[in-house]
């Protein structure tokens, strides 16, 4: 009996094929809500995944770099901020609002 290659293995799908559960409320607003596009529902499902995870890995971002920043001190940038105001100050003194 000869081995499979689980390496070489192809589908015919491109795809991953997948089930999933939803509430009937939730399948109906899906079904509506991919008509109203015009797509699939295969689709919608896979650009609201997209949409989730990338929006998902941005929060994580954001909490990766708030805590970088609570460790920080603050107040050691003080004066920076001061020179940073000053100086825009002074390049748009002359400028019309």
């Amino acid at each position: 009996m000869q081995e499979i290659d689980n390496n070489s293995y192809q589908s015919y799908t491109i795809s991953m094929k997948t089930a999933i559960s939803l509430s009937d409320s939730l399948f109906k607003q899906a079904e509506q809500t991919a008509y109203q596009m015009g797509i699939t529902r295969s689709k919608l499902f896979v650009k609201a995944l997209e949409e989730y995870i990338s929006r998902r890995n941005g929060e994580m971002i954001t909490q990766k770099l708030n805590k970088v920043y609570e460790k920080i001190d603050q107040n050691e940038f003080a004066g920076d901020l001061d020179v940073g105001i000053e100086s825009l100050r002074e390049l748009t003194k002359n400028d019309t609002w």
